[in-house]
């Protein structure tokens, strides 16, 4: 198969790589290729995320035997590519032209799985003997100048309907991409959830429950005695009879998900993804 030939979501998976961890390769002046192609370095610890991209591809995408590299042959489809996400001093830049393409949630989760983290932070009540975990997402998209993360931040707010804050960081061009608050960052590693689920090496990146059973044992041990919360523990209790029977009442009416979500003081994808349980129940049509 080409290249020529990818499906929306192998162009998705594609483009959230180039511009994250991945790079489209240069052709220099007396080289015997003809065309570009795509290369990815890796450490030995995230092959199985790397084989876990090269299995959305027929082969057009493959691990190097001889080194840590997921990449391709050279394609007139990486030369045609090339000018939309670089410069012409070759510096990467966000593809403009490309972003109404980038529009499945392959597209967010690789972009977070490549650059982004899930950092936690905590505070620590001992005279109440609590300690409160927080999650944070960040997108280390340094690589990039302030007026081209704008550029990325608004497609996915767009697209999305995440809104990044550009936050500023001392090594490369100086900014990075974050969600500020407990809420979003939630509903954030929810919605990629879906996608992210099919590689279990990367669930300490996108699974909350996971990630918070992990550091919640951590400081048992340290911390004898103290009960360990989530920030917003809100965000995990389960819908009562009452809210689901609620939702179909409201849904056959006509409310929108953001309406519903309101009403219950749920979050929007938390209702998302509950309609979607309802659908597959043959609750909801």
């Amino acid at each position: 198969m080409t290249f020529s030939c990818l499906s929306p979501v192998q162009q998705n998976i594609l483009f959230a790589s180039i511009i994250a961890d991945g790079e489209i390769t240069k052709c220099y002046p007396g080289s015997r290729r003809k065309n570009n192609s795509y290369r990815e370095h890796y450490g030995k610890q995230q092959e199985a995320y790397r084989m876990w991209k090269a299995s959305f591809y027929d082969g057009q995408l493959y691990i190097r035997p001889n080194g840590n590299y997921l990449v391709s042959r050279s394609d007139p489809y990486f030369t045609k590519l090339y000018p939309y996400f670089y410069d012409i001093s070759g510096n990467k830049r966000i593809p403009v032209e490309l972003l109404s393409t980038c529009n499945l949630l392959h597209f967010l989760t690789v972009l977070y799985l490549d650059d982004g983290s899930l950092c936690i932070s905590k505070r620590v009540n001992h005279q109440k003997k609590l300690i409160y975990l927080t999650p944070h997402i960040f997108l280390y998209l340094q690589n990039y100048p302030r007026d081209q993360l704008h550029i990325l931040k608004t497609h996915i707010n767009s697209k999305f309907g995440f809104d990044f804050k550009i936050s500023k960081r001392k090594d490369g061009y100086g900014y990075i991409l974050r969600l500020t608050t407990v809420m979003a960052s939630l509903d954030f590693l929810g919605v990629i959830r879906e996608i992210a689920s099919g590689c279990k090496k990367m669930e300490y990146k996108f699974n909350w429950e996971t990630r918070f059973q992990v550091e919640e044992e951590k400081l048992k041990k340290l911390h004898t005695g103290y009960q360990i919360l989530s920030s917003d523990s809100n965000r995990f209790r389960n819908y009562t009879e009452n809210e689901v029977a609620q939702i179909i009442d409201f849904k056959k009416n006509g409310k929108t998900d953001k309406q519903i979500a309101n009403e219950l003081q749920r979050s929007y994808w938390s209702i998302v993804y509950k309609l979607k349980e309802l659908r597959k129940a043959g609750l909801l049509q």
